[in-house]
């Protein structure tokens, strides 16, 4: 397959200047479909980042921002956002996700090699794919070389120059038992200690540089904090430490001594977690992103917002360890028992007695957890499904948010909602199930902090803290949106469906301990499928639409297991992948439907 050109409105790290793939003939060049607000999106911008240095002579990486929320398409949005990844690289903007169809895209991340002649040879959705790409580049590099159609050097990457500010990209506030106010300095890998005013520097955990190294409040690294958690007295006396910070690009928890400024991991390995244990020892068990952390009681510890796999996890400081507490790691909004829940990447967290609640980013869903019986129950206050969103205030189960990141609990049974993607501040009113609007015009604001009865919000985009009035709010009546996604037309009735996985160059599918792939169909609405719902280990499967039916999405989880070949020792590696497909039937639409995984693709289709 030829690979399209690229087009887009806007290019970022050019100096402006448009990239063609002409141009770029004789290197090879990774195109990284992505968007902002994405957390898997994120994890792949840190595992190109060896790739990029490693094959820095040869590889040209392009970022083709396709965005999911209307926020996510403005110039403004993609210009922070990479600021605030620190993307150096290459970027475009595909607002109308006409490259996201040329290339026949259909998740986010979606990964494409095209070789120096100009041929798409590779495709990977999902994350985890470094050491594939890393073989898959290094087989082309040797391939292209002995045919001379390789060519070296330069780079199109044009960096841009930034203003200093105190703050930059913070995320997320609280308030010690002295009045003083600690913040996630984001975009600086750092935690600052504010006097009361909010404005004074007292101290700056870490020094600036991104990393995990432990010690000393000005030695420590962080790489990119968010949420911060105030121990109780009693517990902080038992584990030496004061404050839980959720070291989140750093899949760590790091402990904070408000004395000695001392900074310690308490949990993490520095590891994503991919598929391996959730519970253990907390310096020995991988995270994947944890995003925001409180203390609740009912839960007996730290509560962990897993944003990486869609789960919540539960830290105990006195003894260490940590246990996964809620989710399947299937992303989504399902209510009922903690153990069976979907969540989507739930980025905020407030506690309020025994009500814990939470900011689902990707749903922009407002939910809640309480005690059931020897069990925990989560319920959904505001918010449909992962993508219906918009601004729209008065009852609750009309009401709709775009991509909120941050809580805080108000007097009165009422909440207060960073609805980041909107700009704005919302109040749902528990008793009145009401929903109102705060404050608009904000710069992405993250996080939330009530303290001394003035509710304080962290504008990530603005770098800035400052207050909200708690005054009259008021009622916004915007539209409501859907995630814009170009659908996939299918022939009405049943269709051939499959997954492409190819194991990369010196990998082979791993079934030494019983099969290798497993695949997973489900639907939205439920009954969009009359056949072909439910598990099995083949990637390939007839399925069967339900008459009558003439949109919806296809939800599918895909997985294979593949190792080293012809080595007494095998590494081995489990690449996965979650897709939500819009469909839509059609008299001669397609009777076939296949998705990569990871490998050569097919024609587009």
């Amino acid at each position: 397959m030829r690979a399209p050109e690229l087009r887009g409105d806007v290019w970022l790290n050019t100096g402006g200047r448009p990239i063609t793939l002409a141009e770029l003939r004789g290197r090879i060049v990774l195109l990284d479909f992505w968007t902002s607000g994405c957390v898997n999106c994120l994890h792949v911008l840190d595992e190109l980042r060896p790739l990029e240095a490693e094959f820095a002579d040869v590889l040209v990486t392009i970022g083709v921002h396709s965005p999911k929320f209307l926020h996510e398409g403005e110039r403004a949005s993609i210009e922070a956002a990479v600021r605030r990844y620190e993307v150096h690289h290459p970027v475009v903007n595909d607002p109308k996700m006409e490259l996201w169809s040329q290339y026949a895209v259909r998740a986010w991340p979606t990964l494409v090699i095209v070789d120096p002649e100009g041929y798409v040879v590779h495709v990977a959705a999902g994350e985890g794919h470094e050491e594939a790409l890393r073989r898959v580049v290094a087989d082309l590099v040797k391939k292209h070389e002995a045919k001379g159609t390789l060519r070296r050097g330069g780079s199109p990457y044009v960096p841009v120059e930034e203003q200093q500010s105190e703050l930059r990209f913070p995320s997320k506030a609280v308030a010690t038992a002295e009045g003083r106010i600690l913040v996630a300095d984001t975009g600086h890998h750092s935690v600052v200690e504010f006097a009361s005013d909010g404005e004074t520097v007292i101290r700056r955990f870490g020094s600036g540089e991104r990393g995990g190294q432990d010690g000393p409040f000005d030695i420590a690294t962080f790489t990119e904090p968010s949420g911060i958690a105030l121990l109780p007295y009693d517990v902080a006396e038992r584990a030496g430490y004061h404050a839980v910070v959720a070291d989140t690009a750093g899949h760590r928890l790091r402990g904070l001594d408000l004395i000695t400024g001392e900074v310690t991991t308490v949990a993490g390995t520095g590891a994503q977690w991919r598929n391996g244990p959730d519970a253990g020892k907390g310096v020995e068990v991988d995270l994947t992103s944890p995003w925001d952390v409180t203390w609740w009681g009912p839960a007996g510890g730290v509560v962990v917002a897993m944003a990486g796999n869609h789960t919540l996890s539960v830290f105990d400081p006195v003894s260490g360890r940590i246990r996964r507490f809620a989710g399947t790691t299937v992303e989504g909004l399902k209510d009922g028992d903690v153990r069976e829940a979907f969540f989507a990447q739930t980025s905020g967290l407030a506690a309020d007695g025994d009500k814990l609640w939470l900011a689902d980013a990707e749903t922009s869903a407002l939910r809640w957890i309480e005690p059931a019986g020897d069990s925990f129950t989560v319920q959904t206050a505001i918010g449909i499904d992962l993508f219906s969103f918009g601004h729209t205030d008065g009852p609750a189960d009309k009401a709709l948010l775009q991509h909120p990141l941050g809580l805080a609990v108000l007097p009165g049974e009422r909440i207060a909602i960073a609805d980041t993607y909107n700009g704005a501040v919302r109040r749902f009113d528990f008793f009145t199930r009401d929903v109102t609007t705060l404050a608009t015009g904000l710069a992405e604001p993250q996080g939330l902090l009530l303290t001394d009865g003035q509710l304080l919000v962290v504008e990530s985009a603005g770098n800035r803290i400052g207050p909200v009035p708690l005054g009259d709010p008021s009622v916004v009546s915007g539209d409501a949106h859907a995630v814009r996604r170009p659908p996939t037309v299918l022939a009405p009735g049943e269709i051939d469906f499959s997954v492409v996985f190819t194991a990369p160059p010196g990998e082979k599918l791993d079934d030494r301990f019983g099969p290798s792939t497993r695949l997973e169909i489900s639907a939205s609405p439920p009954e969009l499928l009359a056949d072909g719902v439910g598990a099995g280990i083949e990637l390939t499967r007839k399925i069967r639409f339900a008459p009558g039916v003439t949109e919806g999405v296809l939800q599918v989880v895909a997985q294979a297991a593949s190792c080293d070949d012809g080595s007494e020792h095998p590494a081995c590696r489990i690449t996965r992948q979650d897709w939500g497909v819009p469909v839509r039937f059609e008299t001669g639409g397609a009777r076939e439907l296949s998705l990569v995984m990871a490998g050569e693709p097919r024609e587009a289709e």
